[in-house]
């Protein structure tokens, strides 16, 4: 069975090690050039096509190799045949699944194991960074193409394509409802899940000339500032507070006046904006940050890992509820 399995997985597995292959040479010649410096400016296009990538794998895996495993058999009728055959229908989809999980975990983390090497003077310097600048590892775009998350999508992808495949078992609706789901799932878990992994860090820091980094405005005024953040961090929230610890958005009247409204002259200088902002603090106002910590990375990467780990075996428990009543 396992032969068998090989047999029709070789293909799609082969094409697609083969892109890593590729992708892991073209890492390894620009990799050491990176070393020692505190520019990549000219790394931008090369750096976002690594994180596509670690996004786009897991997708393919589920889509184009989940899907069609179990599908294309149950479409084709060839399932009973084998199940005639001695092979009863919990070992045919133990080995289906076991194949291509660990196949699939493998992709992943050879693939983040590649990307996390050559990023990491990229990520060195932005650990050190305190404005908007770079992108840390634990940023939600970044965070999902290092470590070892990647191999829990992967996981989750695979398992995800057998079990629409199974539920539907029909081969091209089953690969967008894949591809859908997926995304839904890798969408909302950085927003929705994985900010309350750990609890935030909360900190309240007084509104200085020099600590402010960003105005936020519309024609109605000033919606809100953005003070300096956490080296490395992921800010969750950077908001201005009252003394009552209250949101205050939008502004305080007596600071709207800090810029012109749109049409109305020449903007000032940065500077004056500031020194004009800092009356908020004479008046008792401050600044609020939540953020996860950049020494957190590694924590939330082991528990992303074995939350979708979890999601990959709940719907293995699916697949195998839902295939006893398969005909």
């Amino acid at each position: 069975m396992t032969w068998l399995t090989w047999r029709q997985f070789r293909v799609p597995a082969l094409s697609v090690f083969t892109g890593l292959a590729v992708i892991g040479v073209i890492l390894a010649i620009t990799g050491p050039d990176l070393v020692g410096r505190t520019d990549f400016s000219d790394e931008d296009m090369l750096f976002g096509g690594t994180i596509l990538a670690l996004y786009l794998l897991p997708a393919l895996v589920g889509v184009f190799w989940g899907v069609p495993l179990v599908t294309r058999e149950l479409e084709t009728g060839t399932h009973s045949l084998v199940w005639n055959q001695s092979i009863t229908r919990r070992r045919w989809l133990t080995t289906k699944l076991g194949v291509g999980t660990v196949t699939a975990m493998a992709a992943g983390g050879l693939l983040s194991l590649a990307v996390t090497w050559w990023a990491s003077p990229i990520d060195t310097l932005a650990a050190q960074s305190t404005d908007r600048g770079m992108l840390s590892r634990i940023a939600p775009v970044v965070f999902s193409a290092r470590g070892i998350a990647p191999i829990g999508y992967a996981a989750f992808a695979f398992v995800l394509g057998v079990t629409v495949g199974i539920l539907l078992r029909r081969t091209l609706a089953a690969m967008a409802v894949t591809l859908v789901v997926f995304f839904g799932v890798m969408l909302a878990v950085p927003f929705l899940v994985r900010p309350y992994f750990l609890p935030a860090l909360q900190e309240t820091v007084t509104i200085e000339d020099s600590s402010i980094m960003g105005i936020h405005g519309s024609e109605q005024g000033i919606e809100e500032i953005l003070t300096r953040e956490p080296a490395g961090a992921w800010v969750l929230a950077n908001e201005t507070v009252d003394q009552d610890g209250n949101v205050v958005s939008p502004l305080p009247s007596f600071v709207q006046n800090c810029v012109p409204r749109p049409g109305s002259g020449p903007p000032p200088e940065p500077g004056t904006m500031r020194s004009c902002l800092t009356q908020l603090d004479e008046r008792g106002y401050q600044q609020h940050l939540a953020f996860q910590p950049g020494y957190r990375f590694w924590p939330l990467q082991w528990i992303e890992l074995a939350f979708f780990l979890a999601l990959s075996a709940l719907l293995t428990w699916l697949c195998f509820r839902r295939l006893r009543h398969l005909s």
